[in-house]
């Protein structure tokens, strides 16, 4: 099985109990970011793609960008609902530079890393510069970009950068500070033959009665909520 999209640390979680049921499967992921993971869809190269992407005008998550990208393009299929996770503010441990909120990110003091051109994170700390009044050019290090959470966390374990917009869970692996901003839906987009084929159909019995493992090792990782989980949210 093939997910194409945004990076998620449940991933490899599902993966591994997935293998564990089923040794035939592979549970492979790419993270390109959620548009490109979206656009994957669209030209047949993935089975499901992982994404989280605001819609700025109506506040909704995942389904005016999966209308736009694949339902107004003549592909269909369903969003099942994943995860709920935090996103903030990852920060150095015990937040030397005292960061507290989106407009500390102006201040000359503060160096940050970002995610790359299409990840979700990156559309969501978008919107709340343009919120906040704040340009790209006024954020030191808006153009150090890396291409996961890990990444990101990894950068500002290592002295690269003092902070960067990513996931508790991401904050909590690496022992860092994280300064929540706000909840997020992550979902799972399934295009309509590989919903309904027989490849996918372990995968979706899984997400539909999670073992309760699984929900306790997902909760362990911080930041998590797996309500609705295996849930079809919408049609496109």
């Amino acid at each position: 099985i093939l997910a194409m999209g945004s990076h998620d640390l449940t991933f490899d979680l599902v993966g591994e109990r997935l293998h564990a049921q089923r040794p035939e499967l592979l549970f492979c992921t790419s993270h390109v970011g959620s548009m490109d993971g979206l656009l994957a869809l669209r030209r047949g190269e993935a089975h499901l793609a992982g994404v989280h992407l605001l819609d700025a005008e109506t506040g909704v998550y995942n389904v005016p960008q999966v209308q736009s990208v694949l339902g107004d393009e003549g592909c269909h299929g369903v969003i099942i609902g994943f995860v709920q996770r935090i996103q903030g503010l990852i920060v150095a441990h015990g937040n030397p530079r005292a960061i507290h909120s989106i407009d500390d990110l102006a201040r000359d003091d503060v160096r940050f890393v970002n995610r790359q051109p299409g990840a979700g994170t990156r559309v969501l700390l978008d919107h709340l510069l343009r919120t906040h009044g704040i340009t790209p050019n006024q954020v030191k290090g808006y153009a150090h970009e890396e291409n996961s959470h890990t990444g990101v966390a990894a950068a500002i374990a290592s002295g690269q950068a003092d902070c960067g917009m990513g996931i508790q869970a991401a904050a909590t692996a690496q022992d860092l500070g994280f300064v929540p901003l706000c909840n997020e839906r992550y979902d799972l987009v399934i295009p309509a033959e590989h919903f309904a084929g027989a490849l996918l159909a372990p995968l979706l019995a899984l997400l539909r009665k999670p073992e309760p493992d699984l929900l306790r090792a997902i909760g362990a990782l911080g930041g998590y909520s797996t309500e609705g989980m295996g849930t079809v949210l919408a049609e496109y």
